[in-house]
């Protein structure tokens, strides 16, 4: 029988997805003006910045005619037959994917940095990432959506603070990032289908997503 695994971060109030972003807000029973008589109706609010968590980013993030959330194809984000890439290095390069057929997949790179999520190491600028070139490889081999278990797809490092081209010759391409991964080691290398579905929301380009797997 096909099972769930989830491999998403749950959002709490106050946490840290990443150094210098806004902490999300969260308040709980939040009452509801309107309520009918005799039923108790309450709501929770939330606060935050869309690149919260386990989070999903659109072409819109980078570019201006790119789709954004609203726009987004479920065909990128759902029910996509997964392939997990380990990794044994920070910088990630083409040559993790060599051989590999990723065309019509989610491609999920497992670095195992999110055992330090919720640390100080967790932000540090040794994380890893994708080379631009392993990102051209990804797209010349047809990669429907690309998602890693560290803090992004670029070189953290000062010198490249700002240039972030992987992730801009991912969405260029128009496949969907998600960053912020966890607990892929519990996902086979292949057999499973990916979704990471975000709320549908116009003019927003990065939104948390419950990203699961379906393994069969």
């Amino acid at each position: 029988m096909p099972k769930l695994v989830d491999v998403s971060h749950q959002i709490t109030d106050g946490m840290t997805t990443s150094p210098g972003l806004p902490e999300p807000a969260v308040e709980e029973s939040t009452a509801v003006a309107g309520s009918v008589p005799g039923h108790a109706t309450s709501s929770g609010r939330v606060t935050m910045v869309g690149a919260t968590g386990t989070y999903v980013e659109t072409p819109a993030h980078r570019y201006r005619d790119g789709a954004d959330l609203a726009d987004l194809d479920l065909a990128r984000v759902a029910d996509l037959p997964g392939v997990v890439v380990s990794v044994g290095s920070a910088r990630v390069g083409p040559e993790a994917f060599s051989g590999l057929d990723v065309r019509g997949r989610a491609v999920l790179v497992r670095t195992g940095w999110d055992r330090h999520w919720r640390t100080e190491s967790y932000g540090h600028p040794e994380h890893p990432y994708l080379t631009e070139a392993a990102a051209k490889a990804l797209v010349d081999g047809g990669a429907t959506l690309v998602g890693i278990d560290a803090v992004g797809v670029d070189d953290p490092s000062p010198a490249a603070e700002g240039a972030r081209p992987a992730l801009a010759v991912l969405l260029a391409a128009g496949v969907p990032v998600v960053s912020h991964l966890c607990l892929l080691d519990q996902l086979p290398e292949e057999g499973f289908t990916f979704f990471a579905v975000p709320a549908k929301i116009r003019g927003m380009a990065a939104f948390p997503v419950r990203a699961f797997a379906l393994v069969d």
